[in-house]
């Protein structure tokens, strides 16, 4: 941490603070501060100097007797130097974690979603881009019984679709093979609009492949329309109850409301291009969310497009912890999703 206006025992001394109410969520009194970390100097040479982090803003006193406890000010400070060390330190521990929940499950958003909130022990959200771009790179008919086809697309992205589509009962495997080659070779790197709109000429001259073409005209229309908006799930929405920030009924209630607007929620984590993004307190925009942090970090998914994984809870969250595991986890997620 670095500040012009203080000087290094003064880092020091907002740096034990943050931390200990970190862990208490009581504010912290001189005596604490030298007896846990500062053993070499008095309460009352701590106590002047609280006094004067308290004049600059750092710190607050909820009541005339009692300790004090960081101001948004000194989060931002202190956040500020974590994310201008060199380099961030991955929770391998978080990594393994979330590896060894995506393979149990079918959805890899919730579960990131799940996971993450977890390792935390906050709310978390995970968010996909918009893939109104997505394209194809290659597509595969696989033979059915009966005049059947599974139909598989593939897109930049890494996503999958696939579907079964009636077929000419006289198209063997090597014929289904010959036609998945020439769609590929004709549609790889058009965007699904793209292959909606060539697939739908090429059925209407008709011919034995209509049928095929009409079914991958279908698939690449549904696909466009999931993939049109951003994506977000939330995970571990009521982890913030277990905080004494929270044990307010309608304060929880006001929280709460807000998980459920997706398009705040979109605003809130979307990080641009940084890398991480730490938004404290008021920084958020959201008056429900005063009282809290959002930490996100971006993700890669397939060629050039990028999601967002976030973490929301009270603004005394252990920060470094918290990047940590976003880190490990948007590694592991770009991993997956690049795969």
């Amino acid at each position: 941490m670095s500040s012009g206006q203080m000087d290094a025992r003064k880092e020091r001394i907002l740096r034990a603070i943050i931390d200990d109410y970190i862990l208490t969520a009581m504010p912290v009194g001189s005596r604490t501060i030298s007896r846990k970390y500062e053993t070499n100097l008095s309460s009352a040479t701590i106590r002047n100097e609280m006094s004067d982090l308290e004049e600059l803003g750092y710190l607050a006193q909820p009541h005339v007797s009692a300790g004090r406890v960081p101001s948004h000010k000194a989060y931002r400070l202190y956040v500020n130097d974590l994310l201008g060390a060199s380099a961030l330190p991955q929770d391998d521990q978080a990594r393994a974690y979330f590896s060894q929940r995506v393979r149990q499950m079918e959805d890899v958003i919730t579960s990131a979603a799940q996971a993450i909130s977890e390792i935390t022990r906050y709310t978390a959200v995970v968010m996909m881009p918009k893939q109104l771009e997505m394209r194809v790179s290659c597509l595969q008919l696989v033979p059915m019984p009966r005049g059947a086809a599974l139909l598989v697309i593939v897109t930049d992205t890494g996503a999958i679709r696939d579907t079964v589509i009636r077929v000419s009962e006289n198209l063997d495997g090597d014929a289904l093979y010959a036609i998945s080659r020439m769609l590929t070779e004709r549609l790889a790197g058009r965007t699904l609009k793209q292959v909606q709109e060539m697939l739908g000429a090429f059925s209407r001259q008709g011919g034995a492949n209509a049928r095929v073409l009409e079914g991958i005209a279908a698939l690449a229309e549904q696909m466009e329309k999931q993939s049109a908006t951003d994506t977000v799930t939330v995970g571990g929405s009521h982890n913030i109850l277990n905080y004494p920030e929270y044990s307010d009924v309608e304060k929880a209630r006001a929280f709460l409301s807000v998980l459920e607007e997706k398009d705040r929620l979109m605003e809130l984590i979307s990080g641009g291009e940084a890398a991480f993004t730490v938004r404290i307190g008021p920084e958020t925009g959201i008056k429900e969310m005063a009282d809290c942090s959002v930490v996100t970090a971006s993700y890669q998914v397939g060629a050039g497009h990028r999601g967002a994984i976030g973490v929301i809870g009270p603004t005394r969250m252990p920060y470094g912890r918290v990047l940590s595991a976003l880190s490990a986890v948007g590694s592991a997620l770009s991993e997956l999703l690049g795969e």
